[in-house]
C-alpha cells in the first residue's frame, strides 16, 4: 500500500457503501485506504446530506435497529459487553487554549454511556494536585505562572518533565489492570480563530482555575497569553506519514485522518468529527398523557388522552418562548403519541426509529426486572443496554445539531447529563414538562418548565434502594484536581 493512500482529510465524498446498513465504521475504515482529498468549511456543510438525520446513512444505520436485535422468548439478565482487548491510549496534544480538556472530557463521557472502561489522565491536573499538597505540608506555594512553563527554566522543565512520566506511568498501570495495552494514537486540536483562543483563555481564568486564583482578570489573561507563547517557542506538530493520528482543526472545520485503523480507532475519529462548540438548547418532553398511561398499561401504541391533546397545544407557545426566532428541528419517534405530541409545532420535523420507547413486547415481566432494570430484558423486547446501543447514531446526529426538540428517551438524557447507566431506568421525568438543557464547557445547565396541565404520575421508583437519585445534578464546572495522586 503506498505512503499517500493512508491518509485522508475529511470531509470526503460519499464513498459507494455508505448506505449499507451498520456499515458506519467500516466505511470510514475504508476510506482511509483510498486516495485523499481535502476540504474546508464550505465543503463541511455538505455532509448532512450524507451523515444527517435525512441522510441515507444514518437513515439506514436508524431502520436497522428495529431488525438487529435476537428475540427472546424468556426474559433475561443481558451482561455488559466483553471491550477487555479493546484497549487504546488517546493522547491529545495541542498548544493551550484549544480545548483538549473539553474535548477529553466530551469523548470519555460518550464511550462510558457506551460501556466502555475509560479514564483521564490530565498532567494540569496531577500538577495542581501536588502543589496544592506541598502547600499543605510544607507551606510553600509554587509559583505556576508563565515561567514556570519556560523551556529556559530548566528546574521547572524538569519538574514538568517528571510529571508527563509519572501520568504515563499511572495510565500503563491502569491498563494492565484491565487487559494488553495497545498503540497510542495522538489527536492533535488545532485551533487558529482567534476568537476561539480569547473565549478559551477568558473561560479559563474566570472559573476557578488555581493558577490565578488570587490574580485580577486582565492579568491572568495577559500571563495566560505568554504562557501559551512560551509553549509555542518549542511546540512541534506531527506531520510523519507513518503515524497513526487524528488531527482536529478549528473545533471541526478540517479534520485528518492518518492510519486510523481498526473499529474502536474509527468511532472514535467519527465522534470527534461530529462535536462543534456553537451555543445552542436542547428541549426534551415526553410525549403528552396517553390513553394507556391512563389505564396504567406500559408499551403499545396508544393515542393521547384528552390531557396529553391539551398538551400538545399548549406546547408550540412555550418552545417559541425560549426559542425566540432561532431555527429549531423537532424529533419524534414513530409512536402515534409522539408524533400527536408535535403535530402543532410550527417547527421541521423528523421521525427516528430508534427514538421508540423501550420495547417491551410482554409488559406482564415488569415486576421481574424492577432490581434491575437496565440489564433486564423483556420476553421478545429489549433492555435499557439494548436501547443505549441503538441510540448510538441518534447521538452523533444530535452532537452535530444546533438547536433541537426531542420526544425524550431517558437514555438520551443520561447521556447529556453524564448519569451512572445503573441509575438512567430510575430518572423522573413526568408528563407534561420541557426540559431545557444548555451544553456548556463541561457539562450542560438544566431547566424544568411544567405546564399547568394534570397528568399520571408514571414514575416507578426502584424498590428496597431509595437512594438510587431520580433526577441528574447538573456540573458544568471544571475538575482542576486530579482524583487519584
Amino acid at each position: 500500500m503506498k505512503e499517500a493512500h493512508n491518509r485522508i482529510h475529511l470531509p470526503v465524498p460519499p464513498h459507494k457503501d455508505l448506505t449499507k446498513a451498520l456499515g458506519i465504521v467500516d466505511d470510514m475504515r475504508e476510506a482511509t485506504e483510498t486516495a485523499p482529498s481535502t476540504a474546508g468549511r464550505g465543503d463541511r456543510e455538505l455532509l448532512p446530506a450524507i451523515f444527517g438525520a435525512g441522510g441515507p446513512m444514518l437513515k439506514q444505520f436508524d431502520q436497522s435497529a428495529a431488525s438487529s436485535r435476537k428475540v427472546n422468548l424468556s426474559g433475561i439478565k443481558v451482561a455488559k459487553p466483553d471491550y477487555s482487548e479493546a484497549k487504546i491510549v488517546l493522547a491529545m496534544v495541542g498548544l493551550p487554549a484549544r480545548g483538549k480538556s473539553y474535548l477529553s472530557n466530551k469523548l470519555m463521557r460518550y464511550l462510558k454511556w457506551l460501556e466502555y472502561d475509560v479514564q483521564v489522565f490530565n498532567v494540569g491536573q496531577l500538577r495542581r494536585s501536588r502543589a496544592k499538597q506541598k502547600a499543605l505540608q510544607s507551606g510553600i506555594q509554587e509559583d505556576h505562572t508563565s515561567t514556570y512553563f519556560s523551556h529556559n527554566n530548566a528546574e521547572a522543565t524538569k519538574v514538568r518533565e517528571k510529571l508527563a512520566e509519572d501520568s504515563l506511568e499511572m495510565l500503563i498501570n491502569w491498563l494492565k489492570k484491565g487487559g494488553n495495552m495497545r498503540p497510542t494514537v495522538p489527536a492533535l486540536d488545532v485551533c487558529n480563530d482567534p476568537a476561539v483562543i480569547a473565549a478559551n483563555i477568558a473561560l479559563k481564568v474566570s472559573s476557578g482555575d488555581p493558577d490565578y486564583k488570587d490574580l485580577p482578570k486582565e492579568v491572568a489573561e495577559r500571563d495566560f497569553k505568554r504562557r501559551i507563547k512560551e509553549y509555542e517557542a518549542v511546540y512541534e506538530t506531527i506531520t510523519e506519514p507513518h503515524l497513526s493520528y487524528l488531527r482536529i482543526t478549528d473545533v471541526g472545520n478540517e479534520v485528518t485522518l492518518s492510519r486510523i485503523n481498526g473499529y474502536l480507532q474509527s468511532r472514535i475519529a467519527f465522534y470527534l468529527m461530529n462535536l462543534h462548540v456553537k451555543p445552542r438548547n436542547i428541549f426534551f418532553s415526553r410525549h403528552g398523557e396517553s390513553q394507556f398511561n391512563v389505564e396504567g398499561k406500559i408499551g403499545g401504541d396508544s393515542p393521547l388522552s384528552e390531557r396529553g391533546m391539551e398538551y400538545s397545544r399548549a406546547l408550540p407557545d412555550l418552545i417559541r418562548k425560549h426559542v425566540g426566532d432561532a431555527p429549531l428541528t423537532v424529533w419524534t419517534s414513530t409512536l402515534q403519541r409522539t408524533i400527536q405530541t408535535a403535530q402543532y409545532l410550527p417547527f421541521p420535523k423528523l421521525t427516528w426509529k430508534s427514538l421508540d420507547e423501550l420495547d417491551a413486547a410482554y409488559p406482564e415481566d415488569f415486576a421481574n426486572r424492577d432490581e434491575d432494570k437496565f440489564n433486564y430484558r423483556y420476553r421478545g423486547g429489549e433492555s435499557y443496554r439494548d436501547v443505549v446501543v441503538r441510540l448510538e447514531p441518534v447521538i452523533m446526529e444530535l452532537e452535530r445539531q444546533e438547536n433541537i426538540l426531542i420526544a425524550i428517551l431517558r437514555c438520551l438524557y443520561a447521556y447529556f447529563l453524564d448519569m451512572p447507566q445503573v441509575d438512567l431506568p430510575y430518572i423522573k421525568i413526568p408528563l407534561h414538562t420541557v426540559i431545557k438543557l444548555t451544553p456548556k464547557a463541561y457539562g450542560c445547565d438544566e431547566e424544568r418548565y411544567t405546564l399547568p396541565i394534570g397528568a399520571v404520575d408514571t414514575h416507578r421508583a426502584k424498590p428496597n434502594n431509595p437512594h438510587v437519585p431520580e433526577t441528574a445534578t447538573a456540573n458544568t464546572a471544571r475538575e482542576y484536581y486530579a482524583k487519584n495522586v
